[in-house]
Formats: structure tokens, C-alpha cells, sequence
């Protein structure tokens, strides 16, 4: 199936097995091929922001981050995806499907953390670790030469919202075949953060989870909201 549009961005409505499949060829081919796993707070930040949104226009994967992308797919577009696509359980899969034949940079994230999760992957996945550097950085250039130097297969992202837009300005800088966002996930690679309960991600209930377990996360409650109501407005205008 062919991408979808979801509010003006695209959307690929593959399964993490299809993704893996379509990564696998990136992996062998030159030039960086960007992904991006698609919530809905970044469909909110993308309306107002237009390098985010030439990110997603521009990556070569777009999965669907979150059970808002899954409803809205269906209601903006009649699709029914098969599941979620996260950054977390991509990475997890990526990881242990190429293994020892993986070379990772681990980007982002405060200091000591992209460090201490490329060690565990190292140790769990047998991948090479080609590289880390933190997220608290102003000038890239340093980071841009340290990826340019390992020339890794798969570079992680992890710059919270700066990571797609980071990838998009510097994507003929980056010397990596494949580059995903990957929000917290190096936060629990490393053991920094823990992942919501299985329970909250069977019922789609993750964010609010994580909203109640981090008051600091309630613009991303706002944001949910926004996406809901612009989700609604446009099935009702496709309708008139």
C-alpha cells in the first residue's frame, strides 16, 4: 500500500515487519535515508514549525508512533494499520535482527547516557558501537565530525523535539546510511528511564502514563488534545 496523508503529512502504513524489510534496503544502499515514527504531537509541532515538516515530507520512512496515528489513519484516511510503529521497539528490532553486522552511533540524550545504552547494546546485541556523543550540545560540528568519522550503518537519534530537524539540516553532512529518532529510547536502553507497563500499551493509554508520571510532560497532554480536535474538524470537512 501506497503512503497515506495524515493532516498534511505523509505516513507509510507498514507493520515493524515491513519497516525492518524497507530498512534492511537502506542499509545496503548509499546515501542517508531518514526515518521518522510519526505521533501525534509531532503533527502538532510540524503545522507550525516547516523544517519539522519537510523532515517527515523528506524522510524515506514514515511509521505511525502511537495510537492517535492509528485512529487518525482511519478516520482521515479509511485505513486500518496492522500496530504501532515506535521508535523504542524499532530500534529494539533493528538491533537484534542485524546484530553483530550493525555498526551503531548513539546520539543524545545527557552525558553518559548514549555511552552507558551503546554498551548494553553492545553486550545484548553483539552490535559494533561505532560511536556516541550526548545531546547537550550548541555547536554540531564536533558531533558532525565524530559521526563523519565512524561512518556508522544506523545512527540513533535522541534529541528529544530537535531530532528530526536535526537529521533534515544536516542530512548531507551525516555519514550514516540510516537515521531515526528515537526520543527516550536510549534513556531505557540504558536503564535511565523505564518503559511504560505492557498494560498501558495494550490499551493506548502510554501517554497518560507518562503525563501522570511526569508533571513535567503536560503540554504533551495539550498537544493530544489539539491533535484530536484538528483530527475531528478535518473528518467532518471531508464530509461536507
Amino acid at each position: 500500500m501506497g503512503r497515506i496523508e495524515i493532516l498534511g503529512l505523509p505516513l507509510d502504513p507498514v507493520d515493524r515487519r515491513e519497516a525492518l524489510t524497507r530498512i534492511e534496503g537502506f542499509l545496503s544502499r548509499p546515501g542517508l535515508d531518514p526515518v521518522v515514527t510519526l505521533n501525534p504531537e509531532l503533527v502538532v509541532r510540524a503545522a507550525s514549525d516547516p523544517t519539522l515538516r519537510a523532515a517527515v515530507h523528506r524522510a524515506s520512512l514514515v511509521t505511525a508512533d502511537g495510537v492517535g496515528i492509528l485512529w487518525a489513519a482511519a478516520r482521515l484516511a479509511g485505513t486500518r494499520l496492522p500496530e504501532r510503529v515506535t521508535g523504542i521497539e524499532l530500534t529494539e528490532a533493528l538491533l537484534a535482527r542485524f546484530g553483530k553486522n550493525l555498526r551503531v552511533f548513539f546520539l543524545g540524550a545527557r552525558p553518559g547516557v548514549a555511552e552507558r545504552a551503546a554498551a548494553v547494546a553492545a553486550e545484548r546485541y553483539r552490535i559494533e558501537v561505532a560511536g556516541y556523543h550526548h545531546g547537550y550540545f550548541q555547536d554540531p560540528s564536533p558531533v558532525l565530525e565524530a559521526i563523519d568519522r565512524a561512518h556508522p550503518d544506523l545512527l540513533l537519534v535522541a534529541l528529544g523535539e530537535r531530532q528530526e530537524v536535526f537529521v533534515e539540516r544536516h542530512r548531507r553532512e551525516l555519514a550514516a546510511r540510516v537515521a531515526i529518532g528515537v526520543g527516550g529510547t536510549l534513556d531505557v536502553l540504558a536503564g535511565a528511564a523505564r518503559r511504560a507497563p505492557d498494560w498501558t500499551r495494550r490499551l493506548g493509554l502510554e501517554w497518560a502514563w507518562r503525563v501522570g508520571t511526569d508533571p513535567r510532560r503536560w503540554r504533551r497532554g495539550l498537544r493530544l488534545v489539539r491533535f484530536a480536535l484538528q483530527v475531528q474538524a478535518a473528518a467532518r470537512a471531508r464530509r461536507t
